[in-house]
């Protein structure tokens, strides 16, 4: 795999997630974070295309290595070496780039209505429609280095990396945290009555068999909880977000001004909390802090000491509650 050539790491989150898709020109689509392992609450989000999951890439020993490289045969399911004209998969041939690897394997195997799926198509938008007319019929390794060198996707990716002054992201492996751990996206979703694993370090797309949209909550589940299942128990670091149509269009249509509300406050939030993640605030609080040193030595020794005796008196005070 190449290096991260400029792609940036980003958060596992439903409103970055749905900004970034949104930058890129799609329209009607919304991520919500699944909080539990249930096919009611997959359906209770209504249309439904695909589901990303994230999780810890284990390397330690071969029982607990969730992305196997074995050419032959996957840990569940089976390769499907020969792609189906209607499915679009691409490897993975750069670093940080599979969270949105993983969104646009849902987008783009969804802009047009099959038999199986009785939802609307996805509105992929210009640019997403002539990326995916550019590499039809290109192998799955030529359709990862497109993506890796599209310009465009790209730039909506980076537009929602974390800020920080002192981290070069691009130097670190794919969603590495803190402590080394590398974490991984990958998407399921159905395409053409099969359930289909669509992970880009894997040579080819997972079936975990037949599947349409109506049977797609149970077999989804059914598949994540094997998944889960390898791990050891002790392991609870994974996230699920759900691709479904935009809530508020549904709200629209059955005149839930409530809901409506709701998912209107919800996108307020996102906006907010995306603003704030583009923003460094090193050098504000850098000021704000010389500022109240400066304060503090105008008051002379007793008033830096007062300072902090209060502090630790109220740091004393949270951690007895």
């Amino acid at each position: 795999m190449a290096d991260a050539g400029g792609w940036s790491t980003i958060e596992s989150d439903e409103g970055v997630f749905t900004s970034l898709v949104e930058n890129l020109g799609v329209k009607g689509i919304q991520f919500e974070e699944l909080i539990s392992l249930d096919p009611d609450t997959i359906r209770s989000l209504g249309t439904v295309y695909g589901v990303i999951f994230l999780f810890k890439y284990l390397r330690s020993t071969p029982s607990q290595t969730t992305t196997t490289t074995d050419l032959s045969t996957p840990a569940d399911g089976t390769y499907t070496h020969s792609l189906p004209d209607n499915l679009f998969f691409a490897n993975q041939t750069i670093q940080n780039a599979c969270g949105t690897q993983a969104i646009l394997s849902v987008l783009l195997n969804h802009d047009s209505a099959t038999p199986e799926n009785n939802f609307a198509p996805i509105t992929l938008g210009a640019e997403l429609s002539s990326f995916k007319d550019f590499t039809t019929g290109f192998p799955s390794d030529l359709r990862g280095e497109a993506l890796s060198n599209s310009e465009v996707v790209r730039t909506a990716h980076n537009a929602f990396a974390r800020a920080s002054p002192f981290v070069d992201e691009t130097s670190r492996p794919q969603h590495e945290d803190e402590e080394g751990d590398v974490y991984h996206f990958i998407a399921y979703t159905p395409v053409g009555g099969t359930l289909y694993e669509l992970d880009g370090l894997q040579p080819s797309p997972i079936s975990h068999g037949a599947c349409d949209a109506a049977s797609f909550p149970e077999k989804v589940i059914e598949v994540l909880q094997k998944r889960i299942a390898r791990y050891p128990e002790t392991e609870t670091r994974f996230n699920l977000m759900a691709v479904v149509q935009d809530l508020r269009i549904r709200a629209k249509e059955v005149g839930d001004q409530e809901a409506l509300r709701t998912e209107e406050r919800k996108r307020a939030g996102w906006a907010w909390e995306n603003g704030l993640r583009r923003s460094n605030f090193v050098g504000f609080i850098g000021e704000v802090l010389k500022g109240v040193t400066a304060v503090k030595e105008k008051e002379g020794e007793n008033g830096v000491e007062e300072w902090v005796k209060r502090a630790e008196m109220e740091t004393a005070k949270r951690l007895k509650r």
